[in-house]
């Protein structure tokens, strides 16, 4: 799965690789997480667009998105059938730029963050399916899900689910929908080959969506290691208080 991701090329060199028309300026983010707007690129009248949507997809038919569970993620396998992503993935597939992402490894007693990132440093586009949620007094929600796809051999030791990325020759491919249908496309809905994306151990602080710095992405030190695995010491129970026998008279008053 993917449940956290990093974009910290800057807007620049990311719209050179994607090709969208806007000149957007944002700064670097180490930490985003479902919920918050993210950059998108999507196809429309002809060119590529950014736009910023929400992390998590409502489809178009839920009545009461309160009681909806986002979708953040959606399986390669089952896009094509499952109703909430069958008609995104004919007419509304997008791009998610990024540059790495966070998979947490079980390890026993707890489980340990790694940071994931294309091998050569460069950015990747994430395969996006995007829907609007439309409100009875017309408001409008745009949320995307990531697709997933089953992990190669390397990075299953991590999770068994990697994001799918598109190639940048494969952009227009999966953006264009009006001319490579669902079918058409459902070939890139791979995860990446093994040897493809590199990864390292860093600080739990990422667990924590409050921390977006650059020292997220940094190996962890065995110090740090030790000093997040060293058990923390018990919370001390507050002593109880004894009611005396003479009541104390605060000069408030009381009914009892």
């Amino acid at each position: 799965m993917c449940g956290r991701f990093v974009i910290t090329s800057p807007p620049e060199a990311l719209r050179q690789i994607f090709g969208y028309i806007e000149q957007p300026n944002f700064p670097p983010r180490y930490n985003i997480a479902p919920t918050q707007p993210i950059p998108v690129v999507i196809l429309e009248n002809g060119g590529r667009h950014f736009r910023l949507m929400r992390w998590g997809l409502v489809p178009s038919w839920v009545k009461d998105p309160r009681k909806f569970t986002l979708l953040i993620n959606a399986r390669s396998e089952t896009v094509l059938d499952k109703p909430a992503f069958k008609n995104a993935i004919k007419r509304r597939r997008c791009l998610i730029p990024a540059d790495g992402y966070y998979e947490w490894q079980d390890a026993g007693a707890r489980k340990r963050p790694f940071f994931i990132h294309r091998r050569d440093g460069r950015p990747v586009g994430f395969a996006a399916l995007a829907e609007t949620w439309m409100g009875p007094n017309g408001e409008e929600t745009d949320g995307v899900a990531i697709v997933t796809a089953p992990a190669s051999r390397d990075l299953a030791t991590l999770h068994h689910r990697v994001p799918v990325t598109i190639a940048p020759d494969e952009f227009e491919r999966w953006l264009d929908g009006r001319i490579h249908d669902a079918e058409d496309v459902m070939p890139l809905l791979r995860g990446p080959v093994e040897g493809e994306f590199a990864w390292h151990e860093i600080s739990t602080r990422v667990n924590r969506v409050v921390n977006d710095d650059a020292q997220l992405l940094l190996p962890i030190t065995d110090e740090q290691r030790a000093a997040e695995e060293e058990p923390k010491p018990a919370k001390r129970a507050a002593p109880r208080k004894v009611a005396s026998a003479v009541p104390e008279d605060d000069g408030q008053g009381s009914l009892f």
